[in-house]
């Protein structure tokens, strides 16, 4: 028998892996210091397939704005600076043998809004996905109930227990965001 407190628990490691996921998303955004995140999951085509540039190299951080990545191969040094060209953050690459240097210019005003509206999208996203969550749960205790394997007090706990696990997740996204958001105004 399926109790609220089943269906419930079923999904708090959905909800786990929409926090690791929108954290992961978060930490790819530019802030005004150098991060290795920023460029690591950068995808490059090397011999007509695709690597993230965590297979292709070292990458490391020298200064607070600059970013080295140490090719394992020079034939991977096109495709490296091809990649990370496309991925705009305001950078050009300079290369100097295998090593690629991103030099990060300092943030604009304009470009500052441009990323905390990215945050905003982005959490709106893990919210909807939350709230996803939240309804195919919500109406497996409906279900449960009309089927007779929950009781009617229960169906209205799953539905508070529910909506405090929402709320604990959408805070933690939250709390993530502003962090974010906090990074990018300094």
């Amino acid at each position: 028998m399926n109790s609220h407190k089943d269906i419930i628990n079923k999904i708090k490691p959905e909800l786990e892996k929409v926090i690791s996921f929108f954290d992961k998303e978060m930490q790819k955004i530019r802030t005004s210091r150098a991060s290795v995140s920023l460029v690591e999951d950068i995808e490059a085509e090397c011999f007509g397939q695709k690597f993230s540039l965590k297979q292709l190299a070292t990458i490391s951080v020298s200064g607070p704005r600059e970013i080295l990545i140490q090719s394992w191969d020079k034939s991977y040094i096109e495709g490296i600076v091809k990649a990370l060209e496309k991925n705009d953050f305001g950078a050009s690459p300079l290369v100097e043998r295998n090593l690629i240097k991103v030099s990060l210019p300092t943030l604009s005003e304009e470009f500052r809004k441009d990323l905390i509206r990215l945050i905003a999208t982005k959490q709106e996203q893990a919210k909807q996905t939350i709230r996803r969550w939240r309804e195919e749960a919500w109406g497996k205790i409906q279900d449960g109930f009309r089927e007779g394997k929950i009781k009617e007090d229960d169906k209205f706990k799953g539905k508070d227990e529910l909506q405090d696990l929402v709320e604990e997740y959408n805070k933690k996204i939250e709390d993530l965001a502003e962090k974010k958001k906090k990074e990018i105004l300094e």
